[in-house]
């Protein structure tokens, strides 16, 4: 389950009901999805709609940075329903612009808007064709962001994102799973049963046709490559030069998204404690088995003991678990990561780590109130983040074991997660879970995300990234046609783009120019030197 990094300089990450056909005009309204009794819902006046860019009133944005909103209907199936507001930010082209990029930056549940204002000159190559657009999907950041709760939530309900699941009481895990879910559904607003990467898509080419575009060009990391795939899906035809970048999988269910995560970030935290342990600032000392000892019995003793912590509310070990694996998304992280670990372990400091959970900045405490409007920065819920990521992945999952079946499968889960990592198996299972309780999920996006008819797609896959396995990347590209044209990244980390020159130079040259580099071929790790290679090299 991909997540999204929510620190500079780091660029990454980690619906609707069955499968609709979409018969499609290339470039002007599309016709619409056939609704139960077989009409055809109006969503013309959503299609014909104009972006208004104004200054942001936001003061977390850049001043150079324009804001705007666009309207798509709640339920596409009845779009007289109700309607939201979506958030949308960019950046000016410089010159002469040939219409707009638009960037996701992964998660699911990461906002659009404010990376884009915190890593904007990242993508100032892109300025010198186009207008670079972020926007806020459904149910995230300022366009009508769910939540479970204040961020504390209730101390009877003994189920939380941040706790361990406790696999020796099943019955009651399960009881307050469901409580869970019921908490996230009173907290969210009516967006919850919309939310998903199929009705995101939808409002992509909204919004495509409302800042005046032909065709969608797009560049999308980690869950941003789904919604990019489902796009391509849905919207042939209408798919411009479309960029992929840490590529998830169409296919694999949430459980075994978990295994392949844990699996991934355990390999990432070794890599890290091997370089950590060659410092005398190590805060595990400079033996290498006894640093990945004591990793395990911090995250446990803070689970079972946790820490008071200046963002409010205790500090568990999970908290730190998903902390470490915001740090090693990169190796340009690793002395932070270092440093932070080391103000904790030495005197209890949190800040540090939550830092590199919360992305540098102290988490919003809004008081939300579920509604179709934009919300600003300071109303975002502490907890969206964690929401959205759940409510996404759970939307676009079909799997739904009943309870018989989970309690019988949690102690075989519970092991096979924690011999994937003994730090991150128990949090990526925990994720996992969270599910149960909600209504099944779509099966659009592993029975008809495939053999895709659209323009080439690039598809960057990275040989060490921990969050989205080099696996994923052939495998949908396999799945998705003729149209992937696969770019082979020999470095390490989540994503290639801000982290390789070779893979920013290729996609900003393809984006830019439409010049696609062979399929199969690769780019050298930053520092080992060497050109691009084909796929004979």
């Amino acid at each position: 389950m991909p997540a999204v990094p929510r620190t500079r300089p780091a660029l990454r990450r980690c619906a609707g009901a069955g499968a609709v056909a979409l018969a499609l005009l290339g470039a002007g309204l599309p016709a619409t999805t056939a609704a139960a009794g077989g009409e055809q819902p109006d969503l013309t006046p959503f299609y014909r709609q104009k972006v208004r860019w104004t200054a942001c009133k936001d003061v977390e944005l850049p001043r150079d940075m324009q804001c705007a909103k666009v309207t798509v209907p709640l339920d596409y199936a009845r779009p007289a329903a109700g309607t939201l507001d979506l958030a949308l930010s960019r950046y000016r082209a410089t010159g002469r612009s040939r219409g707009s990029v638009l960037l996701n930056f992964g998660g699911p549940g990461g906002s659009g808007v404010s990376q884009l204002g915190q890593d904007g000159k990242e993508f100032m190559g892109l300025t010198n064709g186009y207008d670079v657009v972020g926007f806020d999907p459904r149910g995230v950041g300022r366009s009508s962001p769910v939540s479970c709760g204040d961020g504390t939530g209730d101390p009877s309900d003994g189920a939380s994102a941040d706790e361990p699941p406790d696999v020796a009481r099943p019955q009651a895990l399960m009881k307050a799973l469901k409580q869970l879910t019921l908490r996230c559904t009173r907290n969210s607003g009516p967006v919850l049963s919309h939310i998903g990467t199929v009705n995101a898509s939808r409002d992509l080419d909204v919004i495509r046709q409302a800042l005046g575009d032909r065709k969608l060009n797009y560049l999308g990391f980690s869950y941003g490559t789904r919604l990019g795939a489902v796009y391509a899906a849905q919207f042939p035809y209408n798919v411009g030069r479309i960029a992929l970048d840490g590529v998830d999988t169409l296919t694999e269910s949430l459980a075994e998204q978990g295994v392949a995560g844990a699996r991934g970030q355990q390999t990432a935290l070794d890599d890290f404690l091997d370089w950590c342990v060659t410092d005398r600032g190590c805060p595990f000392g400079q033996d290498r088995r006894k640093a990945g000892d004591a990793v395990v019995k911090l995250v446990r003793s803070l689970d079972e003991n946790p820490v008071p912590s200046d963002f409010g509310g205790p500090f568990t070990g999970q908290d730190l678990v998903d902390a470490i694996g915001q740090g090693l998304y990169g190796k340009d992280l690793w002395p932070l990561l270092e440093r932070a670990l080391a103000a904790l372990t030495d005197d209890g400091d949190t800040r540090g780590v939550q830092n590199l959970a919360s992305g540098g900045y102290a988490l919003p405490h809004g008081q939300h109130r579920p509604g179709g409007g934009l919300v600003g920065s300071a109303d975002i819920p502490v907890d969206n983040l964690s929401a959205a990521l759940m409510a996404i992945n759970c939307a676009d999952d079909p799997d739904r074991p009943s309870a018989p079946r989970l309690t019988r499968d949690l102690a075989r889960l519970d092991k096979e997660y924690q011999q994937a990592s003994p730090v991150f198996g128990r949090f990526r299972l925990t994720q996992v879970l969270l599910c149960y309780g909600r209504p099944r999920g779509t099966d659009f996006i592993r029975d008809e995300v495939k053999d895709v008819s659209s323009a080439p797609m690039l598809l960057v896959g990275t040989r060490g990234d921990p969050a989205t396995p080099y696996s994923w990347t052939v495998e949908t590209a396999k799945r998705l046609g003729p149209s992937a044209v696969v770019l082979d990244n020999r470095g390490d980390g989540h994503t290639g783009y801000t982290s390789s020159t070779c893979v920013h130079g290729k996609v900003d040259d393809f984006l830019l120019y439409g010049t696609l580099p062979p399929d199969g071929s690769s780019c050298p790790a930053d520092g080992d030197g060497g050109a691009v290679t084909d796929a004979s090299d």
